[in-house]
């Protein structure tokens, strides 16, 4: 079973709003998700991704692949954290 760290719709047309989860490689877009691990809001000001990084660490060390997307997000978030720091 190949695992995904990928973003799954939930929004409605004009206001965004995405999931960070983890689902099964061949699984639809919006179909079942293994965990929830976050929300992205590309419409916030500031930090729009907000995101358990504890949790996205243990699915990379199970073998789960970010896709582009979640792997640019995910530097980001952690840049955010340790900029706070």
């Amino acid at each position: 079973m190949a695992l995904k760290i990928r973003l799954t719709k939930v929004g409605s047309v004009h206001q965004p709003l995405y999931r960070v989860v983890v689902a099964e490689a061949r699984s639809r877009r919006d179909g079942a998700a293994v965990e929830n691990l976050g929300t992205y809001r590309p419409g916030d000001k500031g930090s729009p991704i907000n995101v358990d990084l504890a949790r996205v660490d243990y699915w990379l060390s199970k073998g789960a692949l970010p896709t582009s997307t979640m792997h640019a997000m995910i530097k980001k978030a952690r840049r955010a954290v340790v900029a706070k720091a």
